[in-house]
């Protein structure tokens, strides 16, 4: 799938993955329980809030901090289909996309919290559909479109055997 629609809840800059998920709950491995404390120290009603395909909008450098995984899990499995900010920290970035949570880099978006909001990552398109307005982001790799439409990387690798996949020029 590499098309999104959802309701967007609209964060700042700067939400680190101690924001994410706080370290207290890193030790388990059970992606149940980081969902249920996702974003807790930010937000303590955003767990409750949050609905399977919601759409998570940040600022700048979302996702900084330490490469854990487990904030990118966090989100996923409490219902974000898609994260949309400024811009992402780079290890968050790729943890994102091996644990198959899509993300738009869309530097000069405008979205509120609770509109609406339609995404295409192989097109490079964020659509608020309630303020109308149009933002462009950077059309996502082939393969990372396919590693995120496996499931994540491992299942990526699982139906492929490996990376080597022809890639569209840009």
């Amino acid at each position: 799938m590499s098309v999104f629609r959802g309701i967007a809840h609209v964060y700042g800059d700067n939400i680190d993955t101690d924001r994410i998920i706080p370290g207290k709950y890193t030790k388990t491995l059970d992606a149940q329980t980081l969902a249920a404390h996702v974003l807790e120290d930010l937000d303590p009603n955003f767990a409750s809030r949050v609905r399977p395909g919601d759409v998570f909008v940040a600022g700048y450098h979302f996702g900084a901090g330490s490469s854990r995984e487990q904030a990118a899990i966090a989100l996923k499995v409490a219902g974000i289909s898609v994260v949309i900010a400024r811009s992402f920290a780079g290890i968050f970035y790729r943890n994102a996309i091996n644990i198959g949570l899509p993300l738009v880099e869309a530097p000069d978006h405008a979205i509120l919290d609770g509109h609406c909001v339609w995404v295409d990552l192989e097109q490079g398109l964020v659509v608020d559909e309630t303020s109308g307005c149009v933002y462009r982001s950077a059309r996502m790799p082939p393969v990372m479109v396919a590693i995120l439409r496996a499931g994540g990387l491992v299942n990526y690798l699982r139906q492929y055997g490996d990376y080597e996949m022809e890639c569209a020029a840009t």
